[in-house]
């Protein structure tokens, strides 16, 4: 991402403050140090997924993501929330209403919205597991992450 901005963008400095495995609950834990520290214009949260590999009830996954959202506001930040869906292991409404929350938030919240951030991955550059990409999609998953957060740069 730093790399692909360079170019038109010098201005900004992109800081990965994720966390494999994260949460939300842990994202909430840890935002508030991070806007202090680095004071960011934008604030691309990618979060959820594992609370519902996790079984995490969708509201719990919803509250965090709007204190993330609205703290990272209140940081005078612009935010980009990057949807996730999760295959039907806790069931087809658990997933269902899991996917819906993303739109919902950015929608009530007012900040932009990558509805999937993995769209358009091949289904052969996904590890044995089936969730997670390999290293064959980062460069096809940073522009596609990309061309949502261009609008916030201007």
């Amino acid at each position: 991402m730093q790399q692909a901005l360079k170019a038109d963008y010098p201005q900004y400095t992109v800081v990965n403050a994720s966390i494999s495995g994260e949460t939300t609950s842990g994202g909430l834990r840890r935002i508030d140090k991070a806007l202090l520290e680095h004071k960011p214009a934008v604030v691309i949260i990618e979060l959820g997924a594992n609370d519902a590999l996790r079984g995490t009830p969708n509201e719990e996954t919803e509250k965090n993501l709007r204190a993330i959202i609205t703290r990272s506001r209140h940081a005078n930040a612009k935010v980009l929330l990057l949807g996730m869906q999760i295959p039907p292991n806790y069931g087809l409404d658990y997933a269902k209403r899991f996917g819906a929350l993303y739109p919902k938030l950015a929608r009530q919240q007012q900040v932009s919205l990558l509805p999937f951030m993995l769209e358009g991955i091949p289904a052969d550059q996904f590890q044995s597991d089936n969730l997670h990409p390999d290293a064959r999609a980062q460069a096809r998953i940073m522009r596609h992450i990309l061309q949502s957060l261009l609008p916030l740069l201007h």
